[in-house]
């Protein structure tokens, strides 16, 4: 039970344990990510250690930046939006409590097991069963947690970023239950129960979703609810963003199979994913319409709020990813640009341009409100943060994509006789300007996650309790 004065004032505790911990694991994962990028400009750095090796430290890094990183900022600002939109308090302290240390222990569990080895083997599935089974737990205390509050909620009204979040966390928990389903043989190993062909198109119903949900649909909540609270704008089109939610969620979950092109997966699954993913377009662009159109009227604050910017430029990346995607899932065009960096740099474009960037637009509208601030503590280390960011995702994708387009020709090229005209250590010579352009890029993004890191911590620092407790109080008082 809540006390009287408690039970009137949102919880905004778990919300900035959440955003301290999406800050902290941002800035870890990247310079993971910083480091293995080095190690493909400079071998030597992978020290001779095999916990320091790019095949131990490369599921790490996606790991942080996915689920530690990507995972905080949607727990905290799912929980956030939620209590806000419905006007009701999350129904139980002690469950928020358990979900964000249960997250933390998932995490820190993945930092210690993956650079020892212990995997899957199985992208974005790498977490061995005993992990696998701790993250259930604590995504069905999640899920009671989110749901229960919209059950509770005093206003009739279900926001359509809270539909955005619903769809994530039930589907991410059907995926992560399906696709861990293993055959412990040891505390640290398993074996899937899938064999083959069907383990592999189990694995990218999963491994494609987990972009397609967790990625994108939990981040289209964050962008529904934040873009037009920082523009002060209504949604261009509520109508629109129900379309978008249900064309989303029924095609993205057929996509998959474009990532087994011209494998022995049957041909007919082969391309419906790749129809699915043509048409994935539509609402993936009717999304990113309707968030820029949300700035009809209001384009003149790009000028001076960089917490906008940061938003649309999400945006921006956000309609670019989604049809760069949907033309590499055609065959011809998968032909040239499969298992090349292209893909690095298609997944980097989504991952730093759209996941990041928004992340960090709606987290520094969200932190000086739930820490007793009126703003950030300083608004030119947000400009910074922004360019830093920019330049770094742009630099990155435009080394990765390069070298991609180098690869698929080089591997392509023949001989009049039919033999191949490159060898692949010649292909992997002429990538080496693309990986230090790229470990520029991505020294970049991480510098301005410090900048961040910096600018939240005075903000935390001289944040006032009574300022935060107001900021929490409930509309309307106690009911």
């Amino acid at each position: 039970m809540h006390s009287p004065s408690r039970a009137t004032t949102y919880n905004y505790r778990v919300v900035r344990q959440f955003t301290v911990a999406t800050v902290a694991w941002g800035i870890l994962g990247m310079l993971v990510g910083v480091f293995i990028a080095a190690q493909l400009v400079w071998p030597a750095l992978n020290l001779e250690l095999p916990w320091a090796t790019f095949g131990r430290l490369r599921p790490l890094h996606t790991n942080l930046v996915i689920f530690a990183f990507g995972g905080c900022a949607l727990f905290g600002t799912s929980l956030y939006v939620v209590q806000r939109t419905c006007q009701a308090r999350l129904i139980s302290d002690a469950l928020a409590e358990f979900v964000f240390w249960g997250w933390q222990a998932v995490l820190v569990a993945a930092v210690i097991s993956l650079p020892l080895g212990y995997t899957t083997s199985k992208e974005y599935a790498e977490l061995e069963w005993p992990i696998a089974v701790a993250l259930a737990i604590v995504w069905v205390a999640y899920a009671w947690l989110f749901f229960g509050t919209i059950r509770a909620r005093t206003v009739r009204h279900i926001y359509v970023a809270n539909w955005f979040y619903g769809a994530f966390i039930l589907v991410m928990l059907i995926l992560h239950v399906v696709n861990h389903l293993a055959l412990p043989v040891s505390l640290f190993k398993s074996y899937p129960v899938y064999a083959g062909a069907t383990d592999a198109m189990v694995q990218w119903w999963y491994g494609h979703n987990a972009v397609g949900f967790f990625l994108t649909t939990g981040f289209l909540g964050m962008m529904y609810y934040f873009v037009p609270k920082q523009a002060e704008r209504p949604v261009y089109s509520y109508r629109l963003s129900i379309l978008h939610f249900w064309a989303l969620i029924t095609l993205y979950i057929w996509a998959g199979p474009h990532h087994l092109h011209y494998t022995a997966l049957p041909d007919w699954a082969q391309s419906l994913g790749m129809v699915m993913s043509v048409i994935l377009l539509v609402p993936s662009w009717g999304g990113m319409i309707n968030g820029m159109m949300t700035l009809a009227g209001a384009w003149d604050k790009l000028r001076t709020d960089p917490i906008l910017r940061f938003l649309v430029v999400a945006l921006a990346f956000y309609g670019m990813s989604t049809f760069e995607g949907p033309m590499m899932s055609i065959k011809t065009v998968n032909a040239l640009t499969h298992y090349t960096d292209w893909t690095i740099g298609h997944v980097h474009s989504g991952a730093l341009g759209w996941v990041a960037m928004i992340t960090i637009g709606a987290t520094y509208h969200m932190a000086p409100r739930v820490f007793g601030r009126s703003a950030m503590h300083s608004l030119t280390a947000i400009h910074a943060h922004f360019w830093l960011a920019t330049v770094g995702t742009v630099l990155y994708i435009t080394g990765m994509w390069v070298n991609g387009l180098v690869q698929g020709l080089m591997w392509r090229a023949l001989e009049d006789d039919g033999t191949l005209t490159y060898s692949f250590v010649q292909a992997v010579e002429a990538s080496h300007e693309g990986y230090g352009v790229r470990l520029l890029g991505g020294a970049c993004f991480a510098s301005g996650m410090l900048v961040m890191a910096w600018n939240l911590w005075h903000t935390v620092q001289r944040g006032s309790p009574e300022q935060a407790l107001k900021a929490a109080a409930i509309p309307g008082g106690p009911r």
